[in-house]
């Protein structure tokens, strides 16, 4: 089974005093990225998102970046998860479940998904003293856990992430981004045996 193209997208704008987002995904896309988020680390991981998963993805954001990156940086999370899940839409024909290994360098990540309706979020093996480490001087280490929560309960989707081990936190964070995009990669895909029909023994995700 394939999916149409232009079948399984997701559009969401969300503006509050602390930032203004718009989020354009095509989960059937090829990889093609357009990301402005005005903190250029996250634009960095983002771009490597959207390229690694195949989907088609717009981000533009703008925020109170003068006071901290956090607002605009989980923002774009909540808005980016709520536009997988409205691509989603009713799930028939996926694999539902993915999962990635990726190294880089000294670093390795793993990811599972399961895009089950039921948001659930789990982050192990960061390590802790870069808990107040700011990459490239604009993206806070710690934002990580923020985005991921915020991707998985606005995407309704269960999200296991490790650090099996790593040393750079610029790694470290990537390899995770990375294995995140290629669980998605794998947990959206058509599946052939399960054409029209939703990978559930309850007849609904």
């Amino acid at each position: 089974m394939t999916f149409q193209p232009g079948t399984r997208i997701g559009r969401v704008e969300r503006t509050t005093r602390e930032s203004s987002v718009l989020v354009e995904l095509d989960l059937d896309g090829t990889g093609q990225v357009d990301i402005d988020t005005t903190v250029p680390f996250y634009d960095h991981m983002l771009t490597a998102l959207g390229t690694h998963a195949a989907f088609d993805l717009k981000v533009k954001s703008t925020g109170d970046t003068h006071i901290d990156a956090h607002h605009t940086v989980e923002d774009t999370a909540i808005v980016l998860g709520q536009a997988l899940r409205q691509a989603l839409g009713d799930k028939k024909g996926i694999r539902r479940f993915g999962d990635a290994w990726i190294p880089m360098d000294e670093t390795l990540a793993h990811a599972a998904v399961d895009v089950s309706g039921r948001s659930y979020c789990v982050m192990t093996g960061e390590p802790e003293q870069y808990n107040g480490f700011t990459i490239g001087g604009n993206y806070p280490f710690v934002l990580n856990r923020h985005v991921f929560e915020s991707l998985a309960f606005h995407a309704q989707i269960n999200l296991h992430t490790r650090v099996i081990h790593g040393r750079d936190p610029h790694h470290i964070a990537e390899a995770e981004y990375k294995a995140i995009a290629r669980a998605l990669r794998a947990a959206v895909e058509p599946d052939p045996r399960f054409t029209g029909v939703v990978p559930s023994t309850k007849g609904a995700l």
